[in-house]
């Protein structure tokens, strides 16, 4: 009798602990959602000219902050009760580590909006607003990818995301040597074209976020570190863990 109370104790605190996990996995994905409107509103005022959108997509910010903040204080005192070992700590470390690069995504996405609110109110349209749309399709894809792949906790969709960090990148120094030669060839248009080159570091970065967020949820489901590994090597974490073909096109 005795015995079973035990184990009815341990089953309860069991159930109560991933309830606490649970949310806090919930309070993640949450906060991704808000990240990514955030992302998308910044970049949808300053290609359609919209200071309104760009001040919305400022107040999400404060937001965004605050929740970095729940989580962590939920991380930490989940830690300090409940002494979590080998996957449960996993998880909850590689929770906090994905909110800090969230909330960074969102710091830029605030840094966007700012410059679209500057060039709306200087009546602008500068060169650049042609790669800004191209390289925010694509960095837009990212985050709406690695937030799918962490609620379906599918690291082969995190490692896409991770690959897709390359094409930004190219897509970004393509960016700046065409608007730098414009510079040049125009030095009137430096101060708006400067703005413009602004946002694409800002969209840059948001790609970088999305690929750190990708390595989290590597680590998470297969317990390998993939932060300064290579891409060739996170690829072949995810087919040691998943044991199934990568597609690799593109």
């Amino acid at each position: 009798m005795v015995e079973f109370e035990k184990d009815g104790y341990n089953a309860h605190i069991s159930q109560q602990f991933n309830d606490e996990l649970e949310q806090i996995r919930t309070e993640l994905l949450t906060m991704g959602g808000l990240v990514e409107r955030q992302v998308h509103d910044s970049i949808e005022s300053l290609l359609n000219g919209d200071a309104e959108l760009a001040e919305q997509s400022l107040r999400v910010d404060k937001q965004t902050n605050d929740m970095e903040l729940q989580i962590d204080e939920h991380c930490t005192r989940t830690i300090a009760r409940r002494q979590p070992a080998a996957s449960d700590l996993r998880m909850i470390m590689a929770i906090t580590r994905a909110a800090s690069d969230l909330e960074r995504i969102g710091d830029e996405a605030t840094r966007i909006s700012r410059q679209a609110i500057e060039l709306v109110n200087a009546g602008e349209s500068p060169r650049g607003y042609q790669e800004v749309r191209h390289i925010g399709t694509l960095v837009r894809a990212m985050v709406r990818d690695v937030l799918t792949a962490f609620a379906r906790s599918d690291i082969q969709l995190a490692y896409q995301v991770a690959k897709q960090d390359k094409a930004v990148d190219r897509e970004y120094r393509t960016a700046m040597r065409s608007l730098a030669t414009y510079m040049m060839e125009d030095p009137r248009s430096i101060s708006s074209v400067l703005n413009v080159i602004w946002v694409l570091r800002a969209l840059e970065r948001i790609g970088d976020h999305s690929c750190n967020l990708a390595e989290h949820l590597v680590y998470l489901v297969s317990g390998t570190d993939v932060r300064h590994a290579s891409l060739q090597e996170m690829k072949q974490t995810v087919r040691d863990e998943t044991e199934e073909p990568i597609d690799d096109e593109n």
